[in-house]
């Protein structure tokens, strides 16, 4: 609704009350007129109670939550009073007329005592809640509402879209999986060791072996290509022995060690034990045995 539309809507508002008004304002005079008051206070009551529900009624539309329902029940407390009084003009013909006789507005005297209660604790009840209702107003903070941002200006559909194209740009893209290489080609066997096998075995990968197409390291399983052996070709236990013997030709028992036979054939620690032990039992074959004296001889003097 545009703001023409608006201001015609409450205007139409303001002449219906108004005119409500005027004919509740001729029956509650004419009802504080016959409870005892004077001509002043009788042109002034109608005020006191239509006037309580005018300002319960902008409280409403003010406070929030609890002091909201509170205005309420003022507004629907004085509005049943309004109400039952203005019936009570229409039913007691006496309340018309210039003469009526004090603090009587029906014949039963229970039903006449509580309307007389009733229209006389209503100015007291307004000053109370017509104050409690102010000081609500007064002291009611609105809620705050967040500035809009520019943001907030563009659809919903708008904000989807951009939504979905960042998470489209987030996502990333799927990892292909690296093909597995074809099984390779079987290396040839190793011929067998005559004395004590010295050769390492080609089916473990050596430390560092890295595929040259994967993308990043992985484990390599089954035996090595022959591109990623050593150039340096594999020594058979004989000729491993065959050097070491040549090595330690001119050597002692006492220098025939490990250490030494591993510096001197460049092998591993526990091929160099394997090759001491062998040459140490090769001597021990090969030294003469001493010979034991004839009998019957006697050591000379």
């Amino acid at each position: 609704m545009n703001r023409f539309g608006k201001a015609l809507l409450v205007a139409a508002l303001v002449g219906v009350v108004g005119m409500a008004f005027r004919v509740s304002w001729n029956a509650l005079r004419d009802v504080a007129t016959a409870t005892g008051a004077d001509e002043t206070a009788a042109f002034l009551y109608p005020f006191v109670v239509d006037g309580l529900m005018a300002l319960a009624l902008v409280a409403t539309l003010v406070l929030t939550g609890d002091a909201r329902r509170f205005a309420l029940r003022v507004l629907a407390a004085y509005t049943l009073a309004s109400l039952v009084l203005n019936y009570v003009h229409g039913l007691v013909p006496e309340l018309h007329s210039e003469v009526v006789d004090w603090g009587r507005l029906a014949d039963w005297d229970p039903a006449n005592w509580a309307l007389v209660l009733l229209a006389t604790s209503l100015p007291v009840g307004s000053i109370y809640f017509g104050s409690d209702l102010v000081a609500k107003v007064l002291h009611h903070r609105p809620i705050e509402t967040p500035t809009p941002t520019p943001n907030q200006d563009e659809s919903t559909e708008t904000i989807m879209k951009r939504s979905t194209a960042d998470l489209e740009v987030s996502t990333p893209a799927p990892i292909t999986p690296t093909p597995v290489p074809a099984e390779l080609p079987a290396a040839p066997a190793a011929p067998a060791a005559s004395v004590v096998s010295l050769v390492k075995s080609t089916d473990r990968v050596p430390v560092g072996a890295v595929a040259a197409d994967a993308p990043r390291p992985r484990r390599v399983t089954g035996r090595v290509p022959g591109a990623a052996r050593s150039a340096r070709p594999n020594r058979t236990a004989d000729e491993l022995l065959t050097e070491a013997r040549k090595a330690t030709t001119k050597w002692s028992d006492r220098e025939l060690t490990a250490e030494g036979i591993r510096r001197a054939v460049h092998t591993s620690p526990a091929k160099a034990r394997v090759l001491r032990d062998t040459l140490r039992s090769e001597r021990a074959t090969k030294a003469p045995a001493p010979t034991e004296a004839a009998p019957g001889t006697s050591k000379a003097a």
